[in-house]
């Protein structure tokens, strides 16, 4: 029962005030053991996988249909690889499958790890901003970011695989689906999110460090892109569950 109550059981929704996400490159075989059976890795060049680390202020976020005062605001992080799962019809989803979500809401860890399968911890959160400037960072988590907002151009970071910004955009995320899978009962849960008005801009990154990325042993990986998102309603269907073969 209590299982049942995790699957997303009703539909969700939110705004985005901003998003701000970073995508790494990572050759491909250090990430197959992090992901399911079910799931296969979305590569690029047949070489590079991806984590995206997603930090999103959010506001009002509630059951769909609730009035706006039941909503919660609360910072998040995730933390994803992009993947890829062929459903009960055939049809290949792009998708992430979630490695450890943070947020700085002791009511949203509570009630995100009641309704959904995302792995919530509570952390702390600081954000500076100046004039075209952000600056995010968690001592508990011990990882930092600064960023600059321009619409001057902006070269791709270095070393970054792709050739140009819109070859990074298929990197961006969210994808549209979310996957969860219970190995026991090889059930696969597909959460599908719906945007409006999705429009990435690319950002300049003056430094990072997420220690995250060191925990999972990871090696040779490089910044692919970086995106900031802004002012966008966001949903998320009730869950899906099909068996896995």
């Amino acid at each position: 029962m209590f299982n049942k109550i995790k699957n997303h059981p009703f539909a969700v929704e939110a705004f985005f005030e901003s998003s701000i996400v970073f995508t790494f490159a990572v050759p491909k075989e250090q990430l197959e053991s992090l992901i399911p059976e079910c799931l296969t890795l979305d590569t690029f060049q047949d070489k590079w996988a991806f984590i995206a680390i997603a930090m999103v202020q959010t506001k009002d976020l509630k059951p769909k249909g609730f009035p706006k005062f039941m909503g919660n605001d609360f910072f998040l992080i995730g933390y994803r690889v992009f993947v890829r799962y062929t459903n009960s019809k055939g049809k290949r989803l792009r998708g992430l499958y979630i490695l450890k979500s943070e947020t700085d809401s002791n009511k949203m860890n509570f009630r995100g790890n009641i309704f959904t399968h995302y792995n919530y911890t509570t952390t702390d959160i600081s954000i500076n901003k100046e004039v075209g400037t952000i600056e995010i960072f968690s001592k508990k988590s011990n990882f930092s970011i600064k960023v600059n907002k321009t619409d001057e151009e902006i070269e791709l970071p270095t070393n970054s695989p792709f050739i140009n910004w819109k070859e990074a955009r298929r990197f961006a995320g969210p994808l549209p689906f979310t996957f969860t899978y219970n190995k026991e009962t090889k059930e696969v849960l597909i959460i599908e999110g719906v945007r409006q008005n999705w429009k990435p801009k690319p950002l300049n990154v003056e430094g990072y460090h997420f220690s995250f990325l060191n925990e999972l042993q990871l090696k040779n990986y490089v910044l692919a892109n970086s995106f900031i998102i802004e002012n966008i309603p966001y949903q998320w269907k009730k869950g899906k569950i099909e068996l896995w073969k």
